[in-house]
């Protein structure tokens, strides 16, 4: 079975931004030079660990007050090792039922670095996906490899791929969404005709209910609740429907499963206490390392969910480059460094040097380029004078908005102990397999 960590693996000149001092060391024997961020290239992304235990501790502390079970989405960092923190339930751990992940390659990166329990938030139609979960689930009986449907089209599909018979049944779960939204079954007649195909399947089992509230909202608006809120109870009610009419196997309790990283406090609010008879799970991945861009302007967690926020645990450091007019500072990070999708990065602090954090006072990235970062200094600093304490040379720390987007382009990130130190120590490194 791969190892779950780097440490043994050498690195190499492919390894972006690594010193070439690292050149040919395992990972864990460069680790144990002691380096820090400025032995360091830039754009350098980094994770922090004291966030990324903060985190993850907060969310395994509230899953345990609202009653749900967590199966954090792994495609958000595609990273075993993280996976690891989420899956142990140690001291630093969240103690995770099982881990979500998007397609049947993925599922198989998480069997090959032993996630036991796995939802495959998606439709799994590919044959070749479907046999390899076939031959998955026959060759190791203490796995669960659980699936979505959201039409019985969808459910034809699947058996025609297993049609050579499937030792164990492909547990599925229907997939109820909503007008507008994403994947998902637009009605209660569809679901409900989707889980009689399913329960009367040779090969599939009927193993509950899901969907994604996160496509229907995009704020934290009134409306947008009252929408997450009467999906959840349409949800609770489809599931109450399927037991009611004994779609269920005898004996197996069903899973109920919806939750991404912006309303999960609504489902661990509603579903609980509404499916009593079920495994209410959440699936938000994006908590462990968490941002400072969209996800820090509407997740619950310190919002409506004590008083204590979640921390940032992603940071790139970039270089100013050129400083060709006075408002303006070029910076050696570009889109394939830094994620755009949700929000460009936000100027934090000059590295090394924080009496002159003040100098980034009303600053703004206008855009990224392919490596290339435009930095827009505020008028004030500029009307000031103050501008020039930005110098070309200077490294600055770069808040971040959405990890997905972020860790898919890089594959080896330092791992730092604390993003605020004058100069951060390494402690560790993370791969990512994207």
């Amino acid at each position: 079975m791969p190892s779950s960590s780097p440490a043994a693996r050498l690195l190499s000149v492919c390894d972006k931004s690594f010193p070439p001092s690292a050149v040919g060391l395992a990972a864990e024997q460069f680790v144990a030079t002691d380096p820090v961020r400025s032995d360091f290239a830039t754009p350098l992304l980094t994770l922090d660990a004291g966030a990324m235990v903060h985190n993850v501790t907060r969310m395994a502390d509230w899953a345990q007050e609202a009653g749900v079970l967590l199966a954090p989405h792994g495609k958000t960092t595609m990273a075993p090792a993280l996976w690891r923190q989420l899956l142990d339930d140690r001291p630093g751990g969240a103690g995770a039922w099982g881990l979500t992940l998007a397609t049947p390659w993925q599922a198989q990166v998480g069997r090959a670095h032993g996630v036991r329990r796995i939802i495959i938030a998606n439709e799994a139609v590919d044959p070749i996906g479907l046999r390899w979960i076939a031959d998955e689930l026959a060759a190791h009986p203490e796995a669960e490899i659980l699936s979505w449907a959201d039409g019985v089209d969808v459910v034809r599909a699947m058996e025609a791929a297993l049609s050579g018979g499937a030792p164990r049944s492909l547990r599925v779960l229907v997939e109820l969404g909503g007008a507008g939204g994403r994947t998902g079954a637009r009605d209660l007649a569809t679901a409900r005709a989707i889980a009689e195909a399913i329960a009367g399947s040779p090969v599939l089992e009927l193993a509950g209910v899901g969907g994604y509230e996160g496509a229907l909202a995009h704020d934290a608006g009134d409306a947008a609740i009252a929408r997450v809120d009467a999906y959840l109870v349409e949800l609770a009610g489809l599931h109450r429907e399927l037991a009611d009419a004994g779609l269920y196997p005898e004996g197996a309790r069903p899973v109920v499963t919806a939750g991404g990283s912006a309303y999960f406090d609504r489902v661990g609010a509603m579903l609980p206490p509404l499916c009593p008879d079920a495994d209410v799970v959440v699936r938000s991945g994006a908590f462990q390392i968490h941002d400072d861009g969209f996800y820090a302007g509407i997740s619950p967690m310190g919002r409506t969910i004590g008083e204590v926020p979640f921390r940032s645990a992603m940071h790139v450091w970039a270089r100013v480059l050129s400083r060709p007019e006075p408002g303006l500072a070029l910076l050696d990070c570009g889109r394939r460094d830094a994620s755009f999708d949700e929000g460009l990065p936000v100027a934090q602090r000059v590295a090394g040097r924080a009496q002159d954090d003040l100098v980034l006072a009303g600053s703004q990235v206008s855009a990224l380029n392919d490596q290339h970062l435009f930095l827009r200094l505020g008028d004030d600093v500029v009307a000031s004078g103050a501008q020039a304490r930005l110098r070309v040379g200077d490294v600055v720390r770069l808040g971040l908005s959405h990890p997905c987007t972020v860790l898919d382009k890089w594959r080896l990130i330092p791992v730092i102990a604390d993003a605020d130190a004058p100069d951060p120590a390494i402690v560790d490194v993370v791969e990512t397999i994207f």
